[in-house]
């Protein structure tokens, strides 16, 4: 069956079809314009876990969104397919998180690693499973890539990304980050992780392709992040909360914010989205929350505003998402943002999503 064909067979009011892709869909892999690489993996958690099981609750969830979004009615029309994580990411996750708890029990307790030689050999076997892992998704990104699909990720920890970024590299010289975080995740190997979680945005830049990174939400960092703010002379912006909502209180709008947050980006921009940049109540079950943040609505309007700035977004990963033992809020709040986030990817590269839709008239 043509994919034409399906689109006229296929009721988008109805429940999503339970044995279909992503969002109840009906498109296979080649059928769709939009491929979802899920990365279930958080070996390097240090406090909060459940990241893992992100893209799995993402899943799950995205069978209960409507498809007819009001910014983008006829996205569905163009596919979205979850691609297959291998089995052996959930595998060594899981069992080289098992190993990196020591260490970081040991490191919280003061001690030397240099006195305990079996952490030492740990710790390099978690640093080599963790650049295998960023090694693998690169190929994989790439494999979709060179079939014409646009591709984006989806976490699994903050630390997931630095192969999706590594494949971008490949394909464009020059581009920028768009990070919404509470966190600058600038930290140098953090506990001695050098692919930790909280260290994805300094191992960015390490990229040379990489211009600019631009931090909106922060609200959490420490002294060796802003130094390294400092030393990256303008390379990295940060707009933290207390910033942002200082001059919301002085009579600046998110409009206005906004408009700044885009101008200072390069001219292909990639976005980050660690689902902690908002306010907690969106993701009660991520892994290192923090008072403060912004609101669902916050974050897509200034991805609509991205999306028609003129610039190109040339992909995103949306991570940190980690689902509730008792309910799957965490998973529904991903799904929804992870739709509009594939909305504004689609609008902004020119494909069909359909014309917005106004009630008030």
């Amino acid at each position: 069956m043509t994919k034409q064909d399906i689109i006229q067979n296929f009721d988008p009011s109805q429940p999503g079809l339970a044995d279909a892709t992503i969002f109840g869909l009906p498109f296979s892999a080649s059928q769709s314009e939009i491929i979802i690489i899920p990365v279930p993996w958080e070996v390097t958690v240090s406090y909060g876990a459940g990241a893992s099981d992100g893209p799995e609750a993402i899943f799950e969830a995205s069978f209960q969104v409507d498809l007819c979004h009001q910014d983008f009615p006829e996205l569905w029309k163009l596919g979205m397919y979850y691609d297959e994580a291998p089995e052996h990411w959930k595998i060594n996750s899981n069992s080289y998180k098992a190993l990196a708890q020591p260490i970081i029990q040991a490191l919280e307790k003061g001690e030397n690693l240099n006195n305990h030689p079996n952490l030492v050999t740990d710790l390099d076997n978690i640093n080599t499973v963790c650049r295998n892992l960023h090694t693998e998704v690169k190929e994989k990104v790439l494999y979709w890539m060179n079939q014409g699909k646009k591709v984006v990720l989806l976490g699994g920890d903050h630390s997931t990304p630095l192969g999706y970024y590594e494949a971008l590299a490949t394909k464009h010289d020059d581009f920028g980050i768009l990070h919404l975080d509470a966190h600058m995740d600038l930290r140098i190997a953090y506990e001695g992780f050098t692919y930790s979680h909280a260290s994805i945005m300094y191992n960015a830049l390490q990229i040379p392709n990489i211009s600019k990174i631009v931090q909106v939400g922060i609200r959490d960092f420490c002294d060796q992040e802003v130094q390294n703010v400092v030393k990256e002379k303008g390379r990295v912006v940060v707009h933290t909360d207390s910033d942002l909502k200082k001059e919301q209180f002085q009579g600046i709008t998110w409009s206005q914010q906004c408009d700044a947050i885009i101008d200072a980006l390069p001219q292909k921009v990639c976005i980050s989205f660690d689902i902690d940049g908002m306010y907690p109540w969106y993701c009660p079950n991520t892994g290192t929350p923090v008072p403060g943040g912004f609101s669902f609505e916050h974050a897509t309007y200034l991805f609509n505003k991205l999306a028609e700035s003129g610039k190109e977004i040339i992909g995103f990963d949306l991570v940190e998402v980690a689902p509730g033992e008792h309910d799957d809020w965490d998973g529904n709040v991903g799904a929804r943002m992870l739709f509009h986030l594939c909305g504004v990817l689609a609008k902004n590269n020119g494909l069909e999503v359909g014309t917005i839709i106004d009630l008030r008239k």
